[in-house]
């Protein structure tokens, strides 16, 4: 009987704390509530109050480009009727006098500069899934993206932007901005590039293009055939800064196929019969260079081709004869 009723008094207990927790938990649900509403509003608000300040510059920007080009138009038709009048109305005398400073007037309203489209575009767009940070504490989402890639202000990076090696993988990067020239934060455009051979039609490279997501993309590449290659970087169909342009592919690295000496005769070890691509000979039969002799150039260099540059690339290409063989011979000693 007393076990019973110890457990009946718990349930009772137990059913108190559930109500007074759920009662509890209730109230953080509300004032959860009522700070996210409160943080949601806040966030609306920003959002319209941004979207008008955009729709102010762009009227206004549109209220000064209609204000210059009137004024434009109403200097023309001054200038075209002035013209006219004088042709019309005007003696010999006055049409010769008027010449210059009538044609030098017409000249300079033809020369003035004006753009035959609006300066600004309706482009105003809403994104509700894209993050906007925190406001009030809370994550929000919603942005309202105004910034339209333009191609003509894209531009081009890198060391292999013009030069390449045959079967190295080499690349570039582009960077996509705005008709402003500011650089976009985000990714998600039509990048497309192509790599032609010149002199070869059916030669052409494969690119990789990878979207960073923050406005700048890499392309990469491996280029199997050496020669000049047309590299073309449109954006949603047209060319950006720099594009299309020239890309030189140099054949692959030829190594050394001699050894970098002092002179041919401390490498050789004294022999006559070896000889030195620098061209250098020694009296007494010797065929190849000696320190402070005829042709030595007067550094350590290459027997293969002369380079004074241990770094540098062979400038001979594979022995075929006789006379280049002589020209090794260092190698093997």
């Amino acid at each position: 009987m007393d076990s019973l009723e110890d457990v009946l008094s718990q349930v009772d207990e137990m059913g108190g704390a559930v109500r007074s927790r759920a009662e509890a938990v209730a109230t953080e649900i509300c004032l959860f509530a009522r700070g996210y509403v409160k943080a949601i509003e806040e966030h609306r608000d920003r959002l319209l109050k941004q979207l008008e300040d955009l729709k102010v510059q762009k009227e206004n920007l549109l209220h000064l480009q209609k204000a210059q080009l009137q004024q434009l138009l109403l200097d023309m038709r001054t200038g075209v009727e002035f013209t006219e009048h004088l042709l019309m109305s005007g003696s010999d005398v006055e049409i010769l006098v008027s010449k210059g400073m009538v044609s030098s007037r017409l000249t300079q309203l033809n020369s003035v500069a004006y753009s035959t489209h609006p300066s600004v575009d309706d482009r105003i767009h809403f994104s509700p899934h894209e993050r906007a940070g925190h406001c009030c504490g809370y994550e929000v989402f919603g942005a309202i993206l105004n910034k339209v890639v333009d191609p003509a202000r894209c531009t081009l990076h890198g060391e292999d932007l013009h030069s390449a090696r045959q079967n190295q993988p080499s690349g570039f990067t582009l960077l996509c901005k705005d008709a402003a020239g500011e650089r976009l934060g985000r990714g998600g455009e039509a990048v497309r590039v192509t790599i032609t051979h010149k002199d070869k039609r059916d030669c052409a490279v494969k690119p990789t293009v990878c979207d960073n997501g923050d406005g700048t993309y890499c392309i990469s590449y491996s280029p199997e055939e050496p020669g000049l290659y047309a590299v073309c970087v449109c954006v949603k169909g047209q060319h950006v800064q720099g594009s299309p342009f020239t890309l030189m592919v140099k054949p692959k690295f030829r190594e050394h196929q001699g050894v970098f000496h002092c002179c041919t005769f401390c490498s050789s070890g004294g022999q006559k019969a070896v000889r030195c691509a620098c061209g250098g000979t020694m009296p007494g039969g010797y065929e190849g260079c000696g320190h402070g002799h005829k042709g030595h150039p007067g550094c350590h260099h290459w027997s293969c081709c002369g380079q004074v540059k241990e770094s540098s690339e062979c400038l001979c290409g594979p022995p075929s004869d006789t006379s280049q063989r002589s020209l090794l011979r260092t190698v093997a000693l």
